[in-house]
C-alpha cells in the first residue's frame, strides 16, 4: 500500500507531500492540482510497464498524456528536475527526471537521480494487475463495448485508454460468475455472492429494481438493462443509451471495487458523475467498505454527498477514522502552486480544522436564502 507521495516541480506542484490512507479524498476548486497527484502515479505505472524508469520518463502513454516538458514543468521551478517520491509499505523510492530548458517540446525526461530498489515495485498494486483507474472521462452509455482478451483475461483491466472503462462489459461477462472475495462488500439486495448478482444489487442502489445484462454483439458486447416489476415479469431489455447515464457511469466503479483484491489500488475521478445524491451516498458506502477490508482507493471529488457518505459510513463504523485521509487543495497565489491542506477525521465522522472553501457553498447559499 502506498503510504506517502511527494511531488516536486510537476505542473502546479512546487513541493507537495501527501500522506495516503486506505481511502484518500482529494477536494478543492478546479485547476488546483488534484488530478496531477493521480497523474504522477499513472506516469510511474505506465513507465514501469514500458521498462523506462531506469533511463527516462515518457510523458505520454495509454493512461495519461501530459504533452511536452513545458506542460509538465512547474513554471516557477528553481530546480531542473521533476521529482516523484513514494513510500510503499516500508520502502522509499525516489526519482528525479531532468528538464532540459533548451527543449521545451521534449516528450521524454532523462533520469537524473534515483534512490531505492526499483525492483520492489514489481509486486505492488501500482504496477501489477491489482490496479484500476477510472477517470472523469469515463465513457457515456454506448451501443457496443470492446473486447480485449489480453487486457481483461490476462491483465484484469477494465480500461485501455485514459481510464475510460471501455472494457467493463467484457470484464463483467468474463468474471461475472466468479464469487466476490469479500463478504463485507455484499449488498443485501442479493443473497448471491457472484459478481454479476452483486453488481446488479449495488446498481439497484442507484436505480431501484434494475438488472444488468451483457450480450455479445458482433466482435464486442452490449450493456442492457431491465427492471423487475412487482408481481409481474421483468420489463423488456433496454439499451444502455436509453437508461439514465448514472447507471452506466457507476458500473465500472462498482465492478472494479467488487473484484479488487486486498492491497489493490483503485484511482477514481468524480465517482459522483450523473448520480442522484442518494446514489452517491450509497456508492460512498461501498467505497468505504472496500477500503476497510484493505483495498486502497484514491478519489478526486467535487461532491459533498460523496464526502458526507464517507463520514456517515465512519459514524456507522463501516470504516475507521484512521483509515481515511482527506485533503483540500488550494492555490498559493504568491507562488502560483498547489497546496494540500489535510483535514482530520474525528470519531463519529466529524471533521476538524475545515478550511475556507471546503464544501461550504450550501452554507453560503442558505445564508442568502434565509436572509442572514
Amino acid at each position: 500500500m502506498i503510504k506517502n507521495i511527494k511531488i516536486q516541480n510537476f505542473k502546479s506542484h512546487q513541493n507537495t507531500n501527501v500522506s495516503l490512507g486506505n481511502l484518500t479524498l482529494f477536494s478543492g476548486q478546479n485547476g488546483v492540482g488534484k488530478s496531477s497527484i493521480i497523474q504522477a502515479l499513472l506516469l510511474l505505472r505506465q513507465n514501469y510497464q514500458q521498462n523506462n524508469l531506469q533511463e527516462y520518463l515518457d510523458l505520454g502513454g495509454n493512461l495519461c498524456q501530459i504533452g511536452f516538458s513545458q506542460d509538465a514543468r512547474y513554471q516557477y521551478a528553481k530546480e531542473d528536475f521533476l521529482g516523484i517520491e513514494l513510500e510503499i509499505n516500508d520502502e522509499k523510492l525516489k526519482w528525479h527526471f531532468l528538464y532540459d530548458i533548451l527543449d521545451s517540446k521534449a516528450t521524454l525526461l532523462k533520469l537524473k537521480y534515483s534512490e531505492g530498489n526499483i525492483n520492489k515495485l514489481k509486486n505492488t498494486s501500482l504496477v501489477n494487475e491489482n490496479f484500476q483507474y477510472l477517470s472523469a472521462a469515463r465513457l457515456a452509455p454506448k451501443e457496443s463495448y470492446e473486447k480485449d482478451d489480453k487486457l481483461v483475461v490476462i491483465k484484469k483491466q477494465i480500461s485501455r485508454l485514459k481510464g475510460q472503462g471501455e472494457l467493463v462489459a467484457h470484464f463483467l461477462n468474463y468474471y461475472g460468475k466468479n464469487n466476490i472475495e469479500f463478504k463485507e462488500l455484499m449488498n443485501q439486495n442479493s443473497v448471491y455472492a457472484d459478481l454479476f448478482s452483486q453488481t446488479a444489487a449495488w446498481e439497484r442502489e442507484i436505480s431501484e429494481n434494475i438488472n444488468v445484462k451483457i450480450e455479445e454483439v458482433g466482435s464486442g458486447f452490449a450493456i442492457k438493462y431491465n427492471f423487475d416489476v412487482k408481481e409481474g415479469t421483468p420489463t423488456n431489455n433496454f439499451r444502455a443509451e436509453n437508461v439514465g447515464f448514472g447507471v452506466t457511469y457507476a458500473l465500472p466503479i462498482i465492478v472494479a471495487i467488487l473484484t479488487a483484491k486486498k492491497d489493490a489500488l483503485i484511482l477514481i475521478e468524480n465517482p459522483e458523475a450523473h448520480l442522484h445524491p442518494h446514489a452517491q451516498v450509497k456508492l460512498a458506502q461501498l467505497i468505504c467498505l472496500a477500503a476497510e477490508v484493505g483495498i486502497q482507493i484514491i478519489i478526486e471529488t467535487h461532491s459533498d454527498h460523496i464526502l458526507n457518505g464517507v463520514l456517515v459510513a465512519c459514524k456507522n463504523k463501516q470504516i475507521k477514522k484512521d483509515n481515511i485521509k482527506i485533503y483540500q487543495f488550494d492555490r498559493n497565489e504568491t507562488l502560483h502552486c498547489a497546496q494540500a491542506i489535510p483535514i482530520e477525521v474525528l470519531e463519529g465522522g466529524r471533521l476538524k480544522n475545515q478550511p475556507k472553501g471546503f464544501f461550504d457553498q450550501i452554507d453560503k447559499d442558505l445564508e442568502i436564502l434565509m436572509g442572514f
